[in-house]
């Protein structure tokens, strides 16, 4: 196994074993009220999820992982003699919380690299789907009066 799936299967485990644990001692404890208004309205400031990669704040704007856009600006790695740190970085952090090494973003482009190149039998599969699709003509009778309420319930 790579060095960037281990790290995810190790975090994601311990996360797993964490959660289940939390589940068995506290499953039942009540956390919010939440009202109909606030459910409708796209549970604006209601905390209803357990989420951890970002967070968007109207104040400090988003954080990915904890650390800011200026934060990771300064501690990502970077291309040799760039000014932007390389989005392989991002990527890594996002996946298993960890601003990465040089070497370990070095490694994540270098296997990019080698996978960038899409087998012909993939495209020969990809060009060889329908043109349209029938969820098409639901869009194109909608873009031309079909009321919202023959698509949603409400």
């Amino acid at each position: 196994m790579d060095i960037l799936k281990q790290k995810f299967h190790e975090k994601a485990e311990a996360l797993r074993l964490e959660l289940r644990t939390i589940s068995k001692e506290k499953g039942a404890q009540k956390i919010d009220e939440v009202t109909i208004a606030q459910m409708l309205g796209g549970m604006r400031g209601v905390k209803s999820m357990l989420w951890e990669t970002s967070q968007l704040d109207a104040q400090e704007g988003i954080r990915f992982r904890g650390y800011s856009i200026p934060e990771l600006k300064e501690k990502l790695p970077r291309f040799r003699g760039g000014r932007e740190p390389m989005p392989e970085g991002l990527f890594w952090l996002m996946l298993v919380g960890e601003i990465p090494t040089q070497e370990e973003v070095q490694w994540l482009s270098d296997e990019w690299k080698k996978r960038a190149v899409v087998p012909q039998h993939v495209l020969d599969t990809l060009n060889g789907l329908p043109a349209r699709y029938p969820s098409d003509d639901s869009i194109h009778n909608w873009d031309h009066g079909t009321s919202e309420q023959v698509y949603f319930c409400c």
